[in-house]
């Protein structure tokens, strides 16, 4: 059943159970005891709630989103001040008319003043109608703030869809700046590197399309990327990684670390220079820790090897993916560059 239709009527059955016990509630007094018939009963008490409950629905159906939320709150008002004269005077009519055994003739010095009568009966008919605008504005606010949850959901659903956008070209154009290096060295191993990146395109494209995947997933992954980018490395470069053998409880968001991984080849390669680059993720049973360590090689403006997106993309996703359950943090130090992603898993 779907999730509106099953709360209108869960709305409707207590609508009904507040009246039904409303009007219960003096018959079931009166029948214990008390000095009441049921002809007192209804002239007191059911008459009454009965006014109560159309001034209630005018409301709460009719006026309120037809007036009030319309911004009409002169003429809301004029109507409900005639509505409220009119209950009054057809219940005096009423107990003038069939109730006169309930309410006898009092002498004069037993009669209230009127116009106490008149502000006791006005404020009686006011009540219903204070609950039904009380109700339905905190209904509109609910409503009101449901929507904008759900449009803010909406949102980062498009912000996190539009950063892995930016994320699979910019990781694509690195592997192919690979395998153009290797075309005129080593024809065929360019081709078993074209091999290897289908691989990891088609786990890119197919099977990162869900909220979380297993983290062994993402450390395979990770290592036939490294692996990949290793090959248009020359010797004066030595690259470095530990990953632990997880099982397939602990998710993470899918190509979490791999911005961390391209950032330390763009920065930490240089042609003339040796250069170590390490990476090491530890796990435990709610966290995952991933750091990285390279040289930092200022790369020049005309240097196109990557598109600068990758720690902006990692701050910006963990934002929205991680809220107050990361920590990230990057910077030079005398080892150089490093990296440190901590996240707190369900696993």
């Amino acid at each position: 059943m779907n999730i509106n239709i099953k709360n209108k009527y869960i709305t409707i059955f207590f609508h009904m159970l507040v009246w039904v016990v409303l009007f219960s509630f003096p018959y079931l007094l009166s029948a214990s005891g008390q000095n009441q018939v049921l002809t007192g009963v209804i002239a007191h008490s059911w008459i009454p709630l009965f006014m109560y409950a159309v001034l209630f629905y005018l409301n709460y159906f009719l006026l309120i989103e037809g007036l009030f939320f319309k911004k009409k709150v002169v003429l809301y008002a004029i109507l409900n001040l005639g509505l409220i004269a009119l209950c009054i005077w057809v219940r005096e009519w009423a107990n003038s008319m069939f109730f006169q055994e309930v309410f006898p003739k009092m002498s004069n010095k037993d009669v209230p003043p009127k116009t106490l009568f008149i502000y006791v009966q006005i404020l009686s008919f006011v009540i219903p109608v204070i609950f039904a605008l009380g109700l339905k504005i905190t209904e509109r606010y609910l409503k009101t703030e449901s929507e904008r949850k759900e449009a803010e959901n909406k949102k980062l659903k498009s912000e996190l869809q539009h950063l892995k956008y930016q994320l699979q070209p910019h990781f694509f154009f690195n592997s192919l700046n690979n395998i153009y290096s290797l075309v005129d060295i080593s024809p065929e191993q360019a081709k078993t590197t074209i091999h290897s990146l289908s691989k990891l395109m088609r786990y890119l494209l197919y099977e990162t399309n869900t909220e979380e995947v297993n983290l062994g997933d993402e450390i395979q992954f990770m290592e036939k990327y490294i692996e990949l980018m290793k090959l248009r490395l020359t010797d004066k470069t030595t690259v470095e990684y530990q990953f632990p053998k997880v099982s397939n409880t602990i998710k993470v968001a899918p190509l979490l670390f791999i911005s961390q991984v391209e950032n330390a080849f763009k920065h930490g390669v240089s042609a003339s220079a040796p250069s170590h680059i390490a990476f090491n993720m530890e796990v435990s049973e709610k966290a995952v820790i991933f750091e990285t360590l390279n040289p930092d090689f200022s790369k020049s403006d005309a240097d196109k090897s990557g598109s600068g997106i990758g720690l902006q993309n990692i701050e910006k996703r963990l934002q929205l993916l991680y809220p107050e359950q990361h920590e990230f943090e990057y910077g030079l130090t005398d080892a150089g560059f490093k990296t440190r992603l901590k996240i707190i898993t369900n696993g």
